[in-house]
């Protein structure tokens, strides 16, 4: 599939088959989390794959948005193997995270699988519930799986600003 057309057509699925994701599959997912592209090259990323009924009531004790999906990626950065931009001290952790997450839930749709990110989740109850290191910083629960045969996009999926609104191009001067 074209990229446009996957970009376009990708949306948060709320409802899947209860069948498990083939581990073929889920392993063209995290080759394409390992390699996102991060800050200097540092790849701080850190994934916990979750598919065990042990695991996913774990999940389901730290978010109520996990629309039963068969699997649960905790996207996650190591604090400690962050890039530091030295001019304010920030760490590219939550960006390094994101961009993995994105590419991700975007080979997960190209090999017709769904997914949701799911921010809504209490990073304590994930940190304790899973034994997370105090280094690791949970991010994102990306929520995946075959669409259910009624799954649908949310009504405002489709809408998006007009590209005057999001984007505003530098004016050199005199022009």
């Amino acid at each position: 599939m074209d990229f446009d057309v996957l970009s376009a057509k990708r949306y948060s699925v709320r409802k899947f088959k209860q069948i498990p994701v083939e581990p073929e599959k889920l392993a063209l997912i995290l080759e394409a989390g390992r390699n996102a592209p991060t800050a200097a090259n540092k790849q701080p990323q850190r994934i916990l794959a979750v598919t065990r009924e042990e695991g996913l009531a774990k999940i389901d004790r730290c978010t109520s948005c996990r629309f039963e999906a068969p699997l649960v990626l905790i996207v996650c950065y190591d604090k400690n193997e962050c890039w530091v931009r030295k001019f304010d001290g920030e760490t590219s952790g939550w960006v390094d995270a994101s961009i993995a997450a994105t590419q991700m839930m975007l080979q997960a749709a190209d090999i017709g699988l769904g997914s949701t990110w799911v921010m809504y989740f209490d990073p304590a109850a994930a940190r304790k519930e899973f034994a997370l290191p105090e280094n690791l910083v949970p991010v994102a629960m990306l929520v995946m799986g075959y669409p259910a045969p009624d799954a649908v996009p949310a009504d405002r999926h489709a809408i998006r600003h007009p590209l005057e609104k999001i984007v505003c191009f530098e004016r050199l001067p005199g022009a």
